[in-house]
């Protein structure tokens, strides 16, 4: 199973689905359970949570890498795309369960201003790491599962408590974790080579890609014309159709799969653009 999903935009579409929990229109709490392997991409709209509950998940992140295993948690920062592999406890049937929390800001501020919890000092960046679940969070995850019979009828009021007890938790049982979170409310800027060297053989848009920088689109065409001295349209097009003929001469990967991994909206449009650049059709990379 692959797959390329916006989260947690993707995560609800028409009604609500019998996974997610809904606070202002958005998904805070995912609840996964399956008994298959999954393979995919995420984008994140929103810094997320995540508890594995059974089985384990590796997430990449550029050349870093991730493993989260049963009562362990990891926190997955906004404007980033990240793969992961998953799969179920081999001696549970294969099961797959997993919970995802959406840490918005607002979430978080509310948090700060009504709670007496200390704010640790932080002189330093605290880097992403998988951290145990305490007993308290274990517990406080199994306390979801009735909510999930019928996300409809949870009351908002409630949600946001859960949210707040969710925090509670975190900020008593990891410190380490506490800190990260409160380091999400640092505005987020990212270097555009950076962003467009790890991110231009993806099928993520223009938009998505000045979402990933820090920027807008307007700030992120205007910074990629300063850094490249050429638009980014044409940089992306000129790097995918490149890239596009390496997987042609050293993948047997088919034309049609290759069109739309590198991003192109159909393979007439690809093959035009490709014998434009290089002179000749992509299937003549076959014979």
């Amino acid at each position: 199973m692959k797959k390329y999903v916006k989260v947690p935009t993707n995560l609800v579409s028409g009604p609500v689905c019998q996974n997610s929990l809904v606070l202002d229109g958005c998904s805070v709490i995912d609840s996964c359970v399956h008994s298959m392997k999954g393979v995919g991409t995420m984008f994140l709209e929103e810094h997320l949570l995540l508890f594995i509950l059974e089985g384990k998940i590796t997430f990449y992140y550029g050349k870093q890498s991730y493993t989260v295993r049963k009562n362990e948690m990891i926190l997955l920062k906004k404007a980033t795309s990240v793969r992961y592999e998953k799969e179920g406890d081999a001696d549970n049937d294969h099961i797959f369960e997993s919970l995802m929390f959406c840490m918005k800001d607002d979430l978080i501020k509310e948090f700060l201003t009504m709670s007496n919890v200390k704010v640790p000092q932080m002189d330093e960046e605290v880097k992403t790491s998988v951290c145990a679940m305490s007993d308290c969070l274990i517990a406080f995850a199994n306390s979801l599962h009735p909510y999930f019979k019928d996300p409809s009828s949870v009351n908002p009021g409630l949600l946001r408590l859960k949210i707040m007890e969710l925090l509670y938790d975190v900020s008593e049982c990891s410190k380490n974790m506490f800190r990260q979170i409160l380091q999400l409310r640092k505005p987020i800027r990212t270097d555009i080579r950076q962003v467009v060297e790890q991110y231009y053989a993806t099928p993520v848009t223009m938009p998505e890609l000045a979402y990933l920088s820090g920027r807008s689109l307007s700030s992120f065409k205007r910074d990629f014309q300063l850094t490249y001295n050429m638009p980014p349209a044409q940089w992306i097009r000129i790097k995918r159709l490149e890239k596009a003929k390496e997987m042609l001469q050293k993948t047997m990967l088919p034309v049609t799969d290759i069109c739309y991994t590198m991003g192109f909206e159909n393979v007439s449009h690809f093959s035009r653009v490709f014998k434009d650049y290089h002179g000749y059709p992509p299937t003549q990379n076959r014979h």
